[in-house]
């Protein structure tokens, strides 16, 4: 539970903090290091990396739009583990199977140019063509909407991502719960930046972090939750998932319905979260976000000009695409055709002032 560590004056070090000092204590070599103390760049952060990464190139079959794909992973404009730099590259900091591992792709003509860094390189760059959507079937698609089929000829270049990484999209999903997007932004950048750690490779003017692991988020103390905004009820969801981090990852390989049930085991985890995770570890071309305070809305005034409707109308609205709502949506979002906004803005809160 979030609330059982007590106040203490000195706080000890975490697992991720306390691992330096104890080399630097013993004198130590980190793992990778060689005979003469030089420490391989594939276990290294940012300040260490000498050598060069590990490289892959990849031709997708049809065409291929990054912004598109990859734009999911991004948790706001100041995500500590995703950027899009000038020379229109990617750079993503994840934790993989094989630990810690940062992944540049680029666009190179008709090819993807992918470059890794740290401990769960070899594993980033295995799952290239699936994280750039070689799974997806965008032929298994049909519109059956005017608005839909233009905007599919449009944005040819769209393909569902799959990253084979459960926890790296359900934690943020599960701190999006029933707040504003900035708020959820604000405590997932805080958070990741006080118990991650810095991304392997050339990142230090990027200042990219790969998240905390499993047993670092269960040692997240209580007032810390608090001080980045996130109350009770998402904290002790995160602390039940950790918990079983092994059980959830394996949703990762399962098919989508087997993959839901596991997730939505875990208290705290719906059919909203479930959805949003699916969507990006799975690539689930039906994991439609049932529960979300805007999309009933667009999705309604998108196909029948509702713009009040409720979440059973706009799945009716989206039967006959039954198998691929999801790209059904990401369609809908991006052909622009959004209702007015007529309300006011909902409020962010702050708990961390109380």
């Amino acid at each position: 539970m979030a609330g059982r560590f007590a106040p203490r004056t000195a706080r000890p070090a975490l697992p991720h903090q306390a691992a330096p000092a104890a080399r630097r204590r013993t004198g130590a070599l980190p793992p990778g290091a060689g005979a003469a103390g030089r420490t391989s760049p594939q276990r290294t952060g940012a300040e260490g990396c000498t050598e060069p990464p590990l490289t892959r190139e990849w031709t997708p079959s049809g065409p291929l739009d990054l912004r598109l794909v990859l734009g999911p992973l991004r948790r706001g404009p100041a995500d500590p583990t995703f950027r899009m730099t000038p020379d229109g590259a990617f750079w993503r900091a994840t934790r993989t199977p094989e630990g810690p591992g940062t992944l540049r792709v680029a666009a190179r003509g008709d090819r993807v140019g992918a470059e890794a860094w740290g401990p769960g390189a070899e594993w980033l760059l295995a799952g290239l063509p699936a994280l750039l959507g070689a799974d997806d079937d965008p032929d298994a698609f049909t519109p059956h909407h005017h608005l839909l089929a233009v905007t599919g000829r449009r944005r040819p270049g769209l393909r569902l991502l799959r990253t084979g990484l459960v926890m790296e999209s359900l934690i943020p999903s599960v701190l999006e719960q029933k707040v504003t997007t900035d708020e959820a932004y604000r405590a997932w950048r805080l958070l990741v930046r006080r118990y991650g750690t810095p991304a392997p490779g050339p990142t230090t003017t990027l200042g990219l972090h790969v998240m905390p692991d499993a047993r670092t988020w269960a040692m997240i103390p209580s007032w810390e939750w608090h001080k980045a905004g996130v109350d009770t009820k998402r904290s002790s969801t995160i602390l039940r998932a950790v918990r079983v981090a092994p059980r959830l990852e394996e949703a990762s390989s399962m098919p989508f319905p087997e993959a839901k049930a596991r997730l939505e085991l875990i208290p705290g985890i719906g059919p909203w979260t479930s959805a949003e995770t699916l969507q990006r570890s799975n690539g689930a071309p039906d994991a439609v976000t049932v529960g979300d305070y805007h999309l009933p809305a667009i999705v309604g005034h998108a196909l029948a000009d509702n713009r009040h409707a409720t979440d059973e109308e706009m799945l009716n609205l989206l039967t006959p695409y039954e198998g691929q709502r999801h790209r059904a949506t990401r369609l809908i979002l991006l052909s622009g055709r959004i209702p007015e906004r007529r309300g006011p803005r909902m409020t962010p809160g702050n708990i961390a002032a109380l």
